[in-house]
């Protein structure tokens, strides 16, 4: 098997709501569908949880998902993962504590995210992008961003395009 992408929420929030809405792209939708019911793309509960909270097309396309690879983030190997994620940002001097304090949060599926994607080898497809050469521990941020901590624990990340690309998803 390929490359395995661990989706974060916003990969499908945003196209939902803005680029590939289910009226005008219902077979961008339906092959998404089957990459996660094939395990090509594999959904976390947290992120899963997040799409849930919405009342919309969305959240109704989540719930009638087949899905191959449901992750559960209180797996033992993750949770191991999720407690070097949270040391990693609050020992990195590029962030304040604010950003250990923002990603400590049990709602927040960033740090599970790469403690999963860094145990099982996956790749993240995000819309988020790094803060490069803004991050610094002259000027420390509160705002932690997926691509900059995977980036310490070898995690590789992707956008949406990148994986529509890797599976052969098409518009038409």
């Amino acid at each position: 098997m390929g490359e395995i992408f661990l989706i974060d929420s916003n990969s499908l929030i945003t196209p939902a709501k803005q680029y590939y809405k289910f009226e005008i792209a219902p077979k961008f939708w339906e092959q998404i569908a089957s990459k996660i019911a094939h395990g090509d793309i594999v959904i976390l509960d947290s992120v899963k949880n997040e799409l849930l909270r919405g009342n919309d097309e969305l959240s109704e396309w989540v719930k009638n998902l087949n899905i191959c690879t449901y992750i559960k983030h209180n797996d033992i190997q993750i949770l191991r993962k999720y407690s070097d994620v949270l040391i990693g940002i609050k020992n990195n001097k590029c962030y304040k504590p604010e950003a250990l304090q923002e990603w400590a949060q049990a709602s927040v599926a960033d740090p599970w995210l790469v403690a999963t994607a860094a145990t099982f080898g996956y790749t993240i497809v995000t819309f988020e992008t790094t803060a490069g050469t803004g991050l610094s521990p002259n000027a420390p941020s509160k705002n932690p961003k997926i691509p900059d901590v995977a980036k310490i624990f070898n995690v590789k990340t992707a956008n949406l395009y990148y994986m529509m690309s890797a599976l052969g998803i098409r518009l038409s």
